[in-house]
């Protein structure tokens, strides 16, 4: 009876072993969750705060104004803008 006893003492340590064994490796991997997830959430905030930034520089001032200032570039005067049309037979690849 004391052997059956020695046994499933042991059966029972190494059983509470393997349950704390597994449970600080949930805990490990939980904070290691934790920590991925607000890497993501900072990630998406900066995300967002780029997409703002890329299109505050591309609106259409910024772009003309960048445009007149460093390049030296302007609109063209309405008298010097030539409009061409085209007929019917031109545009539908000239078929008879």
């Amino acid at each position: 009876m004391g052997r059956v006893n020695a046994l499933l003492l042991a059966i029972a340590m190494v059983c509470a072993i393997g349950v704390i064994t597994s449970q600080h490796r949930a805990r490990k991997v939980f904070v290691e969750l934790e920590a991925e997830q607000a890497s993501s959430r900072k990630l998406d905030e900066e995300f967002t705060q780029l997409q703002l930034e890329q299109s505050t520089w591309a609106t259409n001032q910024r772009v003309e104004a960048l445009a007149s200032h460093n390049l030296g570039m302007r609109l063209p005067e309405p008298d010097t803008t030539v409009i061409v049309t085209l007929d019917n037979r031109a545009s539908a690849g000239a078929r008879p």
